[in-house]
């Protein structure tokens, strides 16, 4: 199975190093951007949760206050 994979990816590779630079651009750009901004998207969302277990609550804020 592990043989017919990197068969595959060599021949994609090979295929994709073949082109014209500017299809072998347009062609990582179409992965990686859609790929760049799911990841930035995850992470906002990750962070955004996290910051918001980490802050206190408004209950807690105004009674530390008084």
């Amino acid at each position: 199975m592990f043989d017919g994979l990197a068969t595959w990816w060599d021949n994609a590779e090979l295929w994709l190093a073949q082109l014209w630079f500017p299809l072998q651009f347009l062609l990582v750009i179409a992965v990686l951007a859609p790929l760049c901004v799911g990841t930035a998207w995850l992470i906002d969302r990750i962070v955004d949760r996290v910051a918001a277990w980490l802050r206190p609550g408004r209950d807690e804020d105004v009674s530390s206050r008084s």
